[in-house]
């Protein structure tokens, strides 16, 4: 099982450099972190919802790209991620040529999780319709492959045309860096596993418990099955909360790799300067161990 973690960083936070290396001097498989390019002042989501869904650090949250570049210079072998990257809130030309050049530098080290994102103000502000956002996503996906793979590139879609163009450099993974279907427990939640099996090279849900996943596992191998896709060109990362000591945390290790999981991240708060080591090597002692 490939363990990583995954948090946000902030401006008052501990740096990503600072961060990444002690990840990577544990032990840890790999190291993802997230994005809001806005919190919106006035959302209907938050005030529905309440202030537990929406963490004050959210609005001081960095480029993601940036911040793992940043890792990138500090470290060796440790794998880059998003989780998630809110695709449908930026040009597909633009990210594909961020995604293309960290992975570039970083000699193919990058995974590209992507969502929706859940916050309708936040997605129309950045001028998407957040009803149709999944299908942006799909869409920019299949036209960042084409600029990835392809040395004059053109694509013609609903939301997203271009003629023929160079895009460099192109990523050190080939055919490209893996892309990531990152999804949450909502109502389109078998929607999103077609949507895995038709652009994806993994899956990345949050929360769920063995069985669930083990359930939701076998729902992807027949929609690969009916899309002529091999499953095991699939990898499954479960993200959700460290155990609570290492007998419990071996038996969860068990326990997801069983139910078809390959990674295990591990979502933490932004670490405050000076408490890397307190906060990451007790998760390392446990399932690194």
């Amino acid at each position: 099982m490939k363990i990583g973690i995954c948090l946000g960083f902030t401006d008052r936070s501990e740096t990503p450099d600072v961060v990444a290396r002690k990840i990577e001097e544990l032990g840890f498989e790999s190291m993802f972190t997230g994005e809001h390019p806005i919190i919106p002042v006035v959302a209907g989501a938050i005030i529905a919802l309440g202030d537990s869904v929406m963490p004050e650090y959210y609005e001081r949250i960095p480029d993601p790209f940036i911040s793992l570049t940043v890792a990138a210079c500090a470290t060796r072998t440790l794998r880059l991620g998003t989780a998630v990257c809110l695709a449908a809130e930026r040009h597909p030309i633009i990210l594909a040529k961020e995604v293309a050049t960290l992975d570039y530098y970083s000699r193919g080290r990058l995974i590209l999780g992507v969502g929706g994102g859940w916050l309708r103000e936040e997605t129309e502000i950045m001028g998407q319709d957040f009803r149709r956002r999944w299908i942006v996503v799909r869409e920019y996906v299949r036209a960042m492959k084409e600029l990835w793979t392809k040395d004059e590139a053109s694509f013609e879609g609903q939301f997203v045309s271009f003629p023929p163009v160079k895009c460099w450099p192109k990523p050190a993974q080939q055919p490209h860096p893996p892309v990531y279907l990152c999804t949450g427990a909502g109502p389109d939640f078998d929607r999103r596993l077609k949507d895995t099996v038709a652009v994806a090279q993994g899956w990345m849900p949050t929360g769920l418990a063995p069985e669930r996943l083990a359930q939701e596992v076998d729902k992807l191998k027949r929609l690969c099955a009916e899309a002529g896709r091999d499953f095991s060109s699939l990898e499954i990362t479960i993200l959700g909360q460290a155990a609570a000591n290492a007998e419990q945390a071996r038996k969860e290790v068990e326990q997801y790799r069983a139910a078809g999981a390959s990674r295990m991240l591990f979502l933490l708060t932004p670490i405050p300067p000076g408490q890397a080591d307190r906060i990451i090597a007790p998760i390392a002692q446990a399932y690194l161990r």
